[in-house]
C-alpha cells in the first residue's frame, strides 16, 4: 500500500510543478489553488509512505516520477523538445528509480 501512495504522490508532484508554472508567479488563481492542493497532498503522501519505506528510496522514487511526468508533459505540450539525449536521460532516470525499488 505504501508504494501505491508513493506513486500517487509522485504523480501529484508533476501536477503541482505544472500548476506552479501555469500560475505565473501566483498571479492566476486557479493554477495557484491547484498548486497548493496538489502540493499538500503530494507531501502528505510522501510523508506517509516514508513511515514504512526507506527515506532515500522513497524520496528518489517520488522525485523520479514527478520529474519524468513533468518532462513528458513538456514534450506533449511542445514546451520542450524531445531530443535523443533527453529521452535517453529520462530512460536512465526511470531505470534508476525502478532499480532502487528492486533492491530495497
Amino acid at each position: 500500500m505504501a508504494w501505491i501512495i508513493l506513486i500517487g504522490s509522485g504523480m501529484l508532484e508533476a501536477v503541482w510543478a505544472s500548476a506552479l508554472s501555469a500560475s505565473q508567479g501566483f498571479k492566476r488563481p486557479k493554477p495557484t489553488v491547484l498548486f497548493l492542493i496538489s502540493l499538500v497532498l503530494s507531501m502528505a503522501g510522501l510523508a506517509w509512505a516514508m513511515s514504512s519505506l526507506p527515506t532515500g528510496t522513497s524520496y528518489a522514487v517520488w522525485v523520479g516520477i514527478g520529474a519524468t511526468l513533468t518532462v513528458l508533459r513538456g514534450f506533449i505540450t511542445k514546451q520542450e523538445r524531445p531530443t535523443i539525449a533527453r529521452i535517453v536521460l529520462l530512460l536512465l532516470l526511470v531505470g534508476s528509480v525502478v532499480g532502487l525499488k528492486v533492491v530495497s
